[in-house]
């Protein structure tokens, strides 16, 4: 343990950090006000409680009235923010953790139409698709207006008691002055690389005149734009050198790319499919370059990959920021011994889709992340009596309610039908580029066996079955099955995604594929077709294809359709299917011209959402005490009181995930720990 590159102290400056882990600064969206409250702060300090070395906070921490919030970013235009800088600091640093807040002016990269409707700013008249706005060129008497706001935004975070900050240029007005692709300026702030960095060392300059020369103050900077006409890594580098001869920065927090568009932010935010850490070498460059301490977070997800980035002097600083969203107690089980229970980012970029939705971020299989004030990480035993807990179905849900009840103190049986757990989530690795996602149900299922959950598998349980297991609590986890009932004739000659990812039906020719789901399962069904060299139509009644899928996937399904010509149709609702020789058609409606459409194809893929398989539920409901009612306003607020309708009744029932309604995996596993964490 002396040994491992990842547990050595780093000093940077003045200030020692204990390890070399770090979580970087984003944006998850749980402000009040736009400020960092309770929530906020239970969010950071779980993380310090964790043992990282240091937490960074405030992703795109605004510093203006015309940079205003687009997706619920914390204000620091004004000393307002100062007190709430102060708490924050003072419960992370009561764990030996450092904390940073990133500052920004956005320029183009937010919103016209929000807040005090401000013009958004930018060197040119350049448009950002992802924001959308037209932005307005930025005088001269903007730009020190606009520096005298970088300045305040430091001096406030060095008063709210704050270790540092960063400023963050990647995408931002400091970046869009930087990059030739955007700043077509023909005055002292544009042309030339000398030029182009004007703005930035002004910026730095103002905010150490502000702080002072001992204050902590770093830079998130691309190190290769990757898109025409913009800024490649030795353009990267030579500006890296520019900012650390002028001394004015103590460190660089090096990504790749920039985020224009969507392909953009899914190539700079890589997620499932993509390779690990993608963009070290683009660190390593400029840590040679400058001498200056260097952090990156790329998708590292794991201890391995985080060593060898060290080992290799790529960086000095490992962000881990997605992985602990997923686990927010990496370092503390790394010096427990547990490495092997770590749980892990799977990449799905759930957290980082939800907040490009207008929604707060959370994991896909950590429930407890962003709820700390009601959820817990650490599951503690119950203070009360010990009870048996039969748990029927292995999926996600299933496997989430044995886990958090045997934590509890709980003799936990599990039964599950099939020869192995994991469920839907074993199918849903099938497809190419979503293989991580097994990992949701590998680590749930080895938690299982290392906490001794009595799992039987191959065991299709009815309620006798259940029953002679004498249970206290019963929990119905079986899931359910694809919905195809919506059809008004046909149904009988459509196949499921389920068919098509478990290798039960082996399409050939032309597949219709229709969508009436949005999220991940039909899309990537459409790109395992595809890749086999089948001629694939995705079809959907929404006005885009993966309506549901965020930001850092839908470009990666987008760019697989274009390599292998999948067609895509939106505005048809499919209403039948009937067969035509050897072939299908299958008739649709659109609502909008009121017209009937009909496709044939060689087969017809439906994907639209699941219906409970809750026979069992049903059977076993009125023989239990509560009759499968549940306290909701007590699960809500994480506190569900038992209820008793039949006092006779020999158990406690109740059901969760799929069994309940067609859902998602995050909101399975949700179900059973707010359930489960108070029995």
């Amino acid at each position: 343990m002396a040994t491992d590159p990842v547990l050595e102290p780093f000093q940077l400056k003045g200030l020692r950090l204990k390890n070399r882990i770090m979580s970087t600064a984003h944006a998850p969206s749980y402000v009040e006000d736009n400020k960092p409250t309770l929530r906020y702060r239970l969010y950071h300090e779980e993380k310090a409680k964790g043992g990282l070395a240091l937490t960074m906070f405030g992703g795109s921490t605004t510093t203006a009235p015309d940079s205003p919030s687009a997706f619920g970013q914390i204000n620091a235009s004004t000393d307002a923010i100062i007190p709430y800088f102060q708490k924050l600091a003072e419960v992370v640093h009561r764990h030996d953790c450092a904390i940073m807040c990133q500052i920004t002016h956005m320029g183009r990269r937010t919103c016209d139409d929000v807040a005090d409707w401000l013009p958004t700013l930018a060197p040119s008249p350049v448009r950002e698709r992802q924001h959308r706005s037209f932005p307005k060129v930025i005088e001269p008497h903007e730009i020190r207006r606009v520096i005298r706001g970088y300045a305040a935004g430091a001096r406030r975070c060095m008063e709210g008691g704050l270790d540092g900050c960063e400023v963050i240029a990647w995408g931002h007005l400091i970046d869009q002055f930087l990059s030739p692709a955007i700043n077509k300026r023909d005055d002292e702030y544009g042309g030339s690389l000398e030029n182009r960095c004007r703005f930035a060392l002004e910026v730095f300059g103002a905010i150490r005149e502000a702080v002072g020369k001992d204050f902590i103050v770093g830079i998130r900077l691309t190190g290769d734009e990757h898109v025409p006409g913009g800024r490649d890594p030795a353009e990267s580098e030579a500006i890296a050198r520019i900012l650390a001869e002028s001394g004015l920065i103590d460190f660089f927090n090096v990504v790749g790319g920039t985020l224009g568009t969507d392909a953009q932010v899914a190539y700079t935010i890589p997620s499932m499919g993509r390779r690990s850490a993608p963009f070290l070498e683009l660190a390593g460059r400029i840590k040679k370059a400058t001498g200056l301490p260097v952090f990156q977070a790329s998708r590292i997800t794991d201890l391995a990959t985080a060593r060898w980035a060290l080992e290799q002097g790529f960086v000095d600083m490992v962000g881990m920021t997605r992985a602990h969203i997923a686990d927010p107690h990496i370092v503390a089980k790394l010096r427990r011994g547990e490495e092997h229970r770590i749980r892990p980012c799977v990449g799905m970029g759930y957290c980082i889709d939800r907040i490009y939705q207008g929604k707060d971020a959370l994991c896909i299989h950590n429930a407890a992340t962003g709820r700390e004030a009601t959820m817990p990480h650490v599951v503690p035993p119950t203070e009360g009596r010990r009870r048996k807990v039969v748990v029927v179905g292995g999926g996600v849900a299933g496997m989430e309610a044995a886990r958090v009840a045997k934590l509890r103190g709980h003799e936990v049986v599990l039964l599950e039908a099939t020869d192995r757990l994991g469920g839907q989530v074993n199918l849903a690795a099938k497809a190419p580029g979503r293989e991580e996602v097994a990992g949701i149900a590998g680590w749930l299922a080895a938690e299982l066996e290392i906490l001794g959950v009595d799992v039987r598998l191959n065991t299709y349980a009815e309620a006798d079955d259940v029953l002679a297991l004498e249970p206290d609590v019963v929990i119905v986890a079986t899931g359910g099955i694809p919905n195809t009932s919506f059809l008004e004739a046909g149904e009988d000659l459509v196949s499921s995604v389920w068919d098509v990812l478990g290798g039960y039906v082996e399409p050939t020719g032309s597949v219709l594929l229709y969508d009436d789901h949005g999220w991940h399962q039909g899309p990537s069904t459409a790109v395992a077709l595809a890749k086999k060299g089948l001629e694939v139509e995705v079809v959907t009644p929404d006005r885009m294809v993966a309506f549901e899928v965020g930001a850092t996937n839908f470009p990666n399904y987008l760019r697989e359709f274009y390599r292998h010509g999948v067609k895509v149709t939106p505005d048809l609702e499919l209403r039948s299917v009937r067969r035509d020789g050897n072939r299908l058609v299958a008739t649709f409606w659109n609502e909008y011209n009121e017209e009937t459409v009909e496709r044939v194809a060689d087969h017809v893929v439906v994907e639209h959402g699941t219906l409970p398989v809750d026979e069992l539920y049903f059977a076993l409901k009125e023989g239990s005490r509560n009759g499968g009612e549940i306290d909701v306003e007590g699960l809500v607020r994480g506190a569900p009181e038992e209820i008793v309708v039949n006092p006779e009744g020999r158990y406690l029932l109740y059901r969760v995930g799929d069994a309940v309604s067609s859902r998602n995996i995050h909101a399975a596993i949700y179900d059973s720990l707010r359930l489960c964490k108070g029995l």
